[in-house]
């Protein structure tokens, strides 16, 4: 058999990336009896596996990515159908608009949007595929065309592969990117810091005023052109980001006690309970968290053999509510493409023409979303918060 009959029969896929977009890509062929391998910097699947906070998965993105490669019970199992209820205040610390005590019934989730820990969602997608197509502690350390759409990708453990199909889900900061396009992160002026406090912290007695503050799910406060916004993991843990607006240069002492007070004299006059909150944190995890987005409407010129997807592709703020949700769906959808291209053995020609047009399709689909978060920054920021967050949310959920 010629080389390329083989890369028509059995291309070599190459995703390099394991976050949400990489691994639905993994299950999505895998599901279909494409084989693939994923490239993934962290040492193992517990690496960082403390961090990340809730991601709310809707029916026509994040859960339709999980539901059609058979997990739909999976994600029932895991996900948090009562920590959808959430709060939008100011300072004070006083909800003006939410929802409190969501419908609790699982048989019908259309509709809903369950939370699950982005911790647990890795873990179930790393279960569902087979262990050896991911390979560990394999970083990006450049990659070349050959020509005929391959590409020779060599990692910094000294590993050198030759893929057929290479598909960058390697983040906001990829390596794959500059490929196809020449895009970077652009600074949204707005950076911060993510608190939180253990489980066993949130739990005490003494701490129910935080608690009561927080809700069962999320409560975002916004005013004066700071924002407070906290979540609860189905950990016990709370965490919280802050943010406002300074030059990228600004950072937080070493010293994680000089750092609270960094972040008290940031809120001198907000609600009692969020002042304690930061008081109480957790010294162990205050990470800095300054808020980048790729240009609205990026876009790229197709190459043979390569394509993006999650925040490679189209990184946005959180603002929005919807990163992780396009992010899976992009690699659904990219999945169900590949995966139908192979089994149908197009030629490279035919293979190369149904990625374009996917590529077109995900471009006129996520522009809006991330107007919808560039936008919801400026307006969270802005002097009409936390009224104008309120609209903010609304025509984000609308969106969604």
């Amino acid at each position: 058999m010629s080389t390329t009959s083989q890369n028509l029969s059995k291309p070599r896929i190459a995703i390099v990336g394991g976050g949400p977009s990489g691994l639905v890509l993994l299950l999505t062929l895998h599901k279909r009896g494409i084989p693939a391998t994923l490239y993934e910097r962290e040492v193992d699947s517990k690496s960082r596996a403390h961090l990340g906070g809730m991601l709310d998965l809707e029916w026509n993105s994040g859960q339709r990515a999980l539901r059609e490669n058979g997990m739909e019970d999976t994600f029932r199992k895991y996900s948090r159908r009562d920590a959808q209820e959430f709060r939008v205040g100011g300072k004070d610390g006083v909800s003006i608009y939410g929802r409190d005590n969501p419908d609790t019934d699982y048989e019908d989730l259309r509709h809903a949007r369950p939370e699950i820990d982005r911790r647990v969602l890795r873990e179930i997608m790393l279960d569902a595929v087979p262990q050896d197509a991911i390979k560990w502690g394999h970083t990006l350390a450049s990659i070349r065309p050959l020509g005929g759409g391959e590409h020779e990708l060599t990692f910094a453990n000294g590993t050198v592969v030759i893929a057929d199909i290479v598909v960058g889900a390697d983040g906001g900061n990829s390596r794959v990117r500059p490929l196809v396009s020449s895009a970077v992160p652009l600074y949204h002026g707005v950076t911060g810091a993510e608190i939180s406090l253990a489980p066993d912290v949130a739990a005490l007695p003494e701490n129910s005023d935080i608690s009561d503050g927080v809700g069962k799910g999320s409560c975002f406060l916004a005013e004066d052109g700071k924002v407070f916004t906290l979540q609860r993991n189905g950990s016990g843990r709370i965490r919280a980001y802050l943010w406002h607006r300074n030059t990228l240069d600004w950072t937080l002492p070493r010293d994680p006690k000089e750092a609270k007070k960094v972040l008290l004299d940031m809120f001198p006059d907000w609600a009692p309970w969020t002042r304690k909150f930061i008081e109480i944190a957790d010294e162990n995890a205050i990470y800095m968290r300054p808020l980048f987005h790729l240009v609205v409407g990026h876009r790229w010129e197709h190459k043979p053999g390569v394509t993006l997807v999650g925040d490679a592709a189209h990184m946005i703020s959180p603002f929005a509510g919807a990163g992780a949700n396009i992010a899976m769906r992009s690699g659904f959808e990219l999945g169900l493409v590949l995966a139908d291209a192979v089994s149908k053995g197009l030629t490279l020609e035919e293979r190369e023409a149904v990625v374009v047009a996917w590529e077109e399709e995900m471009f006129a689909k996520v522009k809006g979303f991330a107007t919808v978060a560039y936008n919801n920054v400026e307006l969270s920021l802005s002097s009409a918060a936390p009224q104008a967050a309120v609209k903010a949310l609304q025509d984000a959920m609308a969106q969604t």
